[in-house]
């Protein structure tokens, strides 16, 4: 069953623009557009409005895409059904945290050994992404670290509130002069105004964090890097570069770094979600099964 000609619709759909969809797809615009063209005139009707640079579906185009939506979820059913009776199959994964990775590394070899004739693909992605691609219900799971719930309400299991710390460079002056491992926000305004921060990309749970902490107190911090690897910002902070969050699961290397909780708390979630049409078979439900046990564990 060759849904590739749906996708192409979806795509633009999705994206509202031709150069975006066609560079999603890896084919070029002209082809997509002329894939468009000689659709709508076998329909006898447009699917997008054109105005500038936007493609607006028509009522004809809310109508085909729906069906696309439908006839792509069928085929998955149905191949996710077949592999089902033959024990074998894919689990595609989505990953947004270092949290999510040390999880996936424990649970994947007992999977195995249950399920050997499963396969797991794993998708490293930013949270913004992996959102997407679990709306979009291009990815069966995700691990993931989050701010709220939302979109994910009916879709996600809390796996955990996870609490924020501030982590400071074990040389740093402060260390010396404070015992204690609790930190006031105002307090921390007030020691670090003059400290380069090291801070997360746009978007990541750690950066929404931060940004809401510097907007409550109307702070503007000097920011020395942005990125989205935890590994690399706690190594800089380890070697002196700058202050910045950790959440506990990532809060390593504690002779190189001081971690201060804060007050009020600061927390994130983590969550296991599902795309909204999975239908959870043996080997998806025994999957997810071991990913809670990781916490229950604790």
């Amino acid at each position: 069953m060759d849904t590739k000609y749906l996708e192409y619709i979806l795509a633009i759909s999705r994206h509202r623009n031709m150069t975006k969809a066609a560079k999603e797809l890896y084919v070029s615009q002209s082809s997509l557009s002329q894939y468009l063209a000689k659709l709508e005139q076998e329909l006898g009707a447009p699917l997008f409005f054109r105005a500038k640079n936007e493609l607006t579906p028509t009522p004809a185009g809310r109508l085909y895409t729906e069906a696309a939506r439908q006839i792509i979820d069928i085929q998955k059913q149905l191949y996710h059904e077949i592999s089902a009776l033959e024990n074998k199959g894919q689990i595609t994964v989505g990953a947004t945290s270092l949290f999510a990775l040390q999880v996936l590394s424990k649970i994947i070899p007992g999977f195995k050994k249950q399920y050997p004739g499963y396969s797991i693909e794993i998708t490293e992605t930013s949270l913004p992404d992996l959102t997407k691609l679990l709306l979009n219900e291009t990815i069966d799971l995700g691990i993931m670290a989050a701010n709220e719930l939302a979109p994910f309400e009916d879709q996600a299991v809390l796996l955990k509130e996870e609490e924020v710390f501030f982590a400071i460079p074990a040389g740093h002056p402060f260390c010396r002069k404070r015992d204690s491992s609790l930190l006031q926000l105002g307090e921390l305004i007030e020691a670090f105004q003059e400290d380069n921060f090291l801070l997360s990309k746009k978007g990541s749970t750690f950066r929404t964090i931060a940004d809401r902490v510097f907007d409550e107190y109307r702070f503007r911090p000097k920011a020395m890097c942005e990125t989205n690897s935890i590994i690399t910002t706690r190594t800089m902070a380890a070697n002196g570069a700058g202050v910045t969050f950790i959440a506990e699961s990532c809060a390593s290397e504690r002779e190189l770094v001081r971690y201060y909780s804060l007050e009020p708390k600061l927390f994130r979630y983590n969550l296991l979600v599902h795309r909204k049409s999975l239908i959870l078979h043996e080997p998806e439900t025994y999957f997810c099964d071991l990913v809670k046990a990781c916490f229950t564990a604790k």
